[in-house]
């Protein structure tokens, strides 16, 4: 059994590297987002999504540093892939959430009267006088 933690400075060996513990952020950040959308929690979804961006933002800046340098190893790249597709996974789910609400309000509420081309549009815009009023 190797010890991990005696081994940060062999080449391609993610353990101990620079880059670990902002991809750490990102999966910690990811978790705790995943959860507080299963709880509907909106506070926690908030703090977390904000969270999840500041980590991402910096993961990419530190990522982009080092690729430029040749000096990301493999798993660390298969790892921010995987996030990356977690990522992408959530706001497809966000969205799908988004538009099904919308649908049920649109169902609870419906628009209020036809679009401005209709007669009672027309009414409407004659007793504004015309004007745009706020």
């Amino acid at each position: 059994m190797t010890d991990t933690a005696a081994s940060p400075g062999r080449p391609g060996d993610p353990a101990g590297h620079p880059l670990e513990e902002c991809l750490n952020q990102v999966e910690s950040q990811l978790a705790s987002l995943g959860t507080a959308l299963g709880a509907r929690d909106l506070d926690a979804i908030g703090r977390h999504s904000q969270g999840l961006q500041q980590a991402l933002t910096h993961a990419v800046d530190r990522f982009s540093l080092a690729a430029k340098q040749g000096q990301v190893p493999d798993p660390l790249r298969r790892r921010l892939a995987r996030a990356s597709g977690l990522v992408a996974a959530q706001r497809e789910s966000l969205a799908r959430a988004t538009a099904a609400l919308d649908r049920a309000i649109d169902v609870l509420m419906p628009r209020q009267g036809p679009a401005c081309y209709s007669r009672e549009g027309q009414s409407e815009r004659n007793l504004l006088g015309g004007v745009i009023q706020a």
